[in-house]
């Protein structure tokens, strides 16, 4: 595993971590609102590397990278973090996969940069609009239950409503309690203003999807009170070229659910693409 750092184009300093071999198939990680490259867990990160470079990013605002005051709502500054890592890496058939607001993202860094340099992608729970009425935006109650709460900068009301999404990214709880404490002391430190700064913005990606010209496996758990299904189901009925796995009863962190399903699934799909 190595550590790298790249800037953005405002500067901001981009970290991500790389697993495998420099000559595989890179396979780019974007984790989801609140969270960092290390929810994806070390099993994961190291199956996937038996088979690809594995390339997992934290987002700016998130982990070790920079934590700019403002900027989250400019669609241009998350596309050219996911290029400027790109760029460093030398990627020319890069699988891009983005869990729950890295989905969000990666329609962000297509919308600017098209897909030249990519050749896949998967959506993990994620969604790929924001705003309201945006379908490819759907929240579930329990991202709706910890909002507006979950930015707020007093501690008693944070820790409260961060704390409810309970089960929500792992699952049953039993034998998983270390990764449900691991990931809500990440969600706890991402900084309050960045928690509320993603979800202050605007982008309908509609248009993106029904044009998007390569494939993309869309894997949803069906209980998801996260990121509804219907947000997935949106995409689906967009996408020219899509493959779906939806799992029954699984909620918003399937890879922590199940991760050797999780690394099957995925690796079949990037295997199948062209690159």
């Amino acid at each position: 595993m190595t550590v790298r750092e790249v800037l953005s184009n405002d500067g901001t300093p981009i970290v991500y971590r790389t697993f495998g071999q420099e000559s595989a198939r890179p396979l780019v990680l974007l984790h989801g609102w609140a969270q960092s490259s290390r929810c994806w867990g070390e099993e994961v990160l190291g199956d996937l590397a038996r088979s690809f470079r594995v390339i997992a990013v934290d987002l700016r605002g998130h982990g070790y990278s920079g934590v700019p005051p403002d900027g989250y709502d400019n669609s241009e500054n998350w596309a050219a973090d996911v290029h400027a890592v790109l760029e460093a890496e030398r990627t020319e058939n890069a699988v891009l996969l983005g869990w729950s607001y890295g989905g969000l993202v990666i329609c962000d860094y297509l919308a600017v940069h098209g897909s030249a340099h990519v050749t896949g992608v998967v959506l993990v729970g994620a969604i790929t609009s924001i705003g309201r009425g945006e379908k490819g935006g759907k929240v579930g109650p329990a991202m709706r239950a910890a909002i507006p709460a979950a930015m707020s900068e007093k501690p008693k009301e944070a820790i409260a409503a961060l704390g409810s999404f309970g089960a929500a990214l792992t699952g049953p709880p039993e034998g998983k309690g270390a990764v449900s404490q691991a990931l809500f002391g990440t969600s706890l430190s991402t900084a309050p203003h960045v928690r509320a700064a993603l979800f202050d913005r605007a982008a309908g990606n509609d248009e993106l999807l029904r044009s998007l010209d390569i494939p993309v496996l869309l894997l949803h758990g069906t209980a998801d009170s996260v990121v509804d299904i219907a947000a997935a189901r949106h995409a689906e009925s967009l996408l020219p070229n899509s493959t779906t796995s939806y799992w029954e009863g699984v909620d918003h962190g399937p890879f922590v659910e199940d991760p050797a399903r999780f690394v099957a699934e995925v690796t079949k799909f990037v295997e199948s693409v062209d690159g």
